[in-house]
């Protein structure tokens, strides 16, 4: 098969269908109305299942606006899923790898046969524009793909090994492991959530997923397009509930063969160091960079010739943004995630004020039933403020004076992450430079639509190096899936 991106928005614009894209969107905004303020169940070895309390899953954009009612599932329901995935695996493991592939391209064309509808959900519970929400969906359709077209290019990952003794034939085989716990985050709903899944079930392992719960709707709507494309009962289950229950089940449980991840850097690691405690298991994670999304600008290095020139165009352009209803066609900037993440914001300001920072735009919280805040640049902190260094997940972006490429890139490799970098520059020799030694997983060089983040599926793998991952190894990459695999080494004699 032939792996071509979905490109939904940009081949709109491509097209000049724009217009369609606007009236498709606005449409399934409308009729995705009706599916709120439902009771929704988790969904256990291709069974429904309730718990005996559930919690509320309201809009981001509007507190008020309550999309459904899910299962706040405990330990118990994680045993149980487990038991499921555990007593799946054997037929799953040994269905041929060319069957594995056709569902998991029939569930990515589900994906994009429920596009418009998957993105409208996602403004609602996520926050996101309507672009950034189709891009999401996109991207998952685009994840499950690319690594079915991994597996047809690898043969399943088999290979012919050679002969040392006559009447030797040997072979080299990446068998799974078994039970794989899915934790996803809120940012990616669909696309993090679809892509990690997609990995250990294409190469034959079977999955426990836990959405994050403040989007729990998106999980249920991948667990529905795998259940729809015709993967087999217990092969996937989709819970609910505390991370402290439902996802520490899934850390502590010995049936859990490996672990795959995307959230913070203090459940990462905490995962990390329990996962394994025991005896080596795989654990992949990737813990985050410096914006909700992940990968977003928030610290920029300039250099002191430049300076005043590149802040008054940057403060010209932030005026341009508008805040708001996401699904609004000219809102850019939706809500972020909870009140947390408004108090996080709320914090972070109240220290740049302490710290004597200047706060060139924004700096509030915007009144309202949503949690909404002002995109916000400050200056002026030292270059080992907190602010600098760690990330916070809400729209502050530093503006950090450097002299010159040397003092940049010592600046840029002294904060703890490592997930993605860009430099801007008209001289080869500094990008060169810049490539060589930047500490990231993923970098751009004079890229303007989008300094530092927009990794494309097939085309920018994405993975994080230092506090930003483990494993090394980027999603979307050629080197992903034989994560979830273990090798055997296989001779027989005549």
């Amino acid at each position: 098969m032939e792996f071509r991106n979905e490109r939904t928005w940009q081949n709109a614009v491509e097209m000049n269908r724009t217009e369609e894209f606007h009236a498709a969107y606005e449409a399934a905004v409308d009729k995705i109305r009706g599916d709120f303020d439902q009771k929704h169940p988790m969904i256990i070895g291709g069974e429904d299942v309730w718990a005996t309390s559930t919690f509320e899953d309201t809009s981001p954009a509007d507190t008020k606006l309550v999309l459904g009612h899910f299962q706040k599932g405990g330990r118990p329901h994680s045993k149980h899923a487990i038991k499921a995935a555990k007593a799946a695996f054997p037929h799953w493991a040994t269905t041929a790898y060319t069957d594995r592939v056709r569902l998991i391209e029939r569930a990515a064309d589900l994906v994009s046969e429920r596009k418009f509808a998957l993105a409208a959900l996602m403004s609602f519970e996520n926050g996101k524009n309507r672009y950034e929400a189709m891009a999401d969906v996109d991207e998952a359709a685009d994840l499950m793909r690319w690594y079915a077209a991994d597996m047809l290019r690898n043969q399943g990952y088999e290979r012919a090994m050679g002969q040392f003794l006559p009447g030797e034939t040997t072979r080299s085989t990446l068998k799974p492991y078994g039970v794989w716990a899915v934790v996803a985050p809120f940012n990616f709903p669909l696309a993090i959530a679809a892509g990690m899944s997609t990995g250990a079930l294409i190469t034959g392992n079977t999955v426990v997923f836990k959405p994050a719960s403040d989007t729990p709707f998106m999980g249920l709507r991948l667990a529905e397009i795998l259940r729809d494309a015709g993967v087999p009962l217990g092969v996937f289950s989709y819970v609910t509930g505390p991370g402290a229950t439902v996802g520490q089940e899934l850390v502590d449980n010995p049936d859990v063969d490996g672990f795959v991840f995307t959230g913070s850097r203090a459940v990462g690691m905490k995962a990390l160091e329990t996962f394994t405690r025991t005896r080596p298991k795989p654990i992949i994670t990737e813990m985050g960079g410096r914006g909700q999304k992940c990968s977003a600008c928030s610290r920029v290095l300039v250099d002191q010739h430049v300076k005043d020139a590149f802040v008054a165009k940057l403060l010209s352009e932030t005026e341009k943004i508008k805040v708001g209803d996401p699904t609004v066609r000219d809102v850019y900037l939706g809500p972020v995630i909870n009140e947390a993440a408004v108090a996080t914001y709320e914090n972070a300001i109240a220290e740049v004020q302490r710290s004597k920072g200047k706060i060139l735009s924004g700096g509030k919280a915007l009144k309202g039933t949503g949690h909404f805040v002002e995109p916000t640049i400050v200056d002026g902190l030292p270059r080992d403020h907190r602010i600098n260094k760690e990330e916070l997940f809400v729209p502050i972006l530093s503006i950090v004076l450097v002299d010159g490429l040397e003092d940049a890139i010592q600046v840029a490799n002294q904060t703890d992450y490592g997930l993605t970098a860009g430099i801007f520059s008209r001289e080869p020799a500094e990008i060169r430079r810049f490539f060589a030694e930047v500490q990231a997983g993923v970098l751009y060089a004079n890229r303007t639509a989008g300094a530092t983040t927009g990794a494309v599926v097939g085309v920018q793998p994405f993975g994080g190096w230092k506090m930003s991952g483990i494993s090394g190894k980027s999603a979307g990459g050629h080197y992903y899936l034989p994560q979830f695999l273990r090798e055997q080494s296989q001779s027989e004699y005549s």
